[in-house]
């Protein structure tokens, strides 16, 4: 059974309004894609793609300019209330008023949602973003680590079943990024969908279930994670040999040679042209002796450079 979407969004447009006459930026052209429900989406691409101008449509911060979007089956124009109420966003920017401390923060954004004073749960949430012992302390004292793990807390105060965050580890230490994503993890696993974007290639094939790759404003792929790396046709063999490389071995089947070191070379080929053991049989036919072998399977980064470039 196919499982539910959380977003679904179909034909979606955004052009921005033009100066002097002039035809204005299209950031999204006829994008549609679901996010099933219960996963971690990875939604990419390169600066400028149309990624943020999609979540702030879902948020209710830009009016898209055609197309359809529903958030837990609740269309966005039609049930703003409702949309609003199922999804969370955690935003790429970190602003709070400085002199509100974090249960004050949560406690009036539960209020702006229209929680009930008896249902909040803003000291649970501190407690899941590991912040219970700031409380009560002003929130520009707090370190940029603990504002982004408050941030999250922030969106969720409303319980939504969505949570989108907008790079969310975007120039943070490698630490805090284990941090946040142990915690997405943990909420994913609670049965929240999460919608994540990050220039971190490595952290999406890592955390995601599937990933949509916007290009220029359209749609260039949505696949399951494992199926968009497989997409990769290039594969990448190191061989140390037994003297120093004086002449770069070469053949039609190298797609690439990189010279590494004295004495060791990159090659990368096409594996479903060839394979690695062809690939060592050309470099021994040359007259080198192989002392060290290697391999390197293509990864989401590959697929994503392969993918984007071609859409450029």
């Amino acid at each position: 059974m196919e499982t539910p979407a959380a977003i679904s969004i179909r034909n979606l447009v955004k052009r921005y309004a033009g100066i002097k006459g002039e035809p204005g930026k299209l950031a999204l052209d006829g994008v549609s894609f679901d996010v099933p429900q219960g996963q971690i989406f990875g939604l990419l691409g390169p600066n400028g793609a149309g990624k943020s101008t999609l979540i702030n449509i879902l948020a209710g911060l830009v009016m898209k300019s055609s197309g359809n979007a529903e958030i837990w089956g609740f269309d966005i124009d039609r049930d703003r209330r409702n949309t609003s109420r199922a999804i969370g966003i955690v935003p790429q920017e970190i602003v709070f008023d400085p002199f509100f401390t974090p249960i004050e923060v949560l406690e009036n954004q539960a209020g702006l949602y229209g929680v009930a004073k008896a249902l909040r749960r803003s000291a649970d949430l501190l407690a899941a973003v590991h912040l219970s012992d700031k409380a009560h302390a002003y929130a520009r004292t707090l370190s940029g680590g603990m504002k982004r793990r408050l941030l999250v807390a922030k969106a969720m105060v409303h319980s939504p079943p969505v949570l989108v965050l907008d790079e969310p580890t975007a120039g943070v230490d490698v630490e805090l990024r284990r941090q946040l994503w142990e915690l997405v993890s943990e909420l994913n696993a609670e049965g929240v969908t999460v919608v994540l974007t990050t220039h971190y290639l490595e952290e999406a094939e890592q955390l995601c279930d599937r990933i949509a790759i916007i290009n220029h404003g359209k749609l260039i792929a949505d696949k399951p994670t494992r199926e968009l790396v497989e997409m990769a046709r290039e594969k990448i063999v190191v061989l140390t040999l037994d003297r120093d490389i004086a002449e770069m071995p070469a053949n039609a089947m190298f797609l690439k040679t990189e010279l590494k070191g004295e004495r060791v070379v990159e090659i990368t080929y096409d594996k479903d042209l060839t394979n690695a053991g062809q690939v060592l049989s050309q470099v021994q036919g040359q007259g080198y002796g192989i002392v060290d072998v290697s391999t390197r399977e293509a990864d989401l980064e590959d697929v994503f450079v392969s993918l984007t470039s071609k859409a450029a």
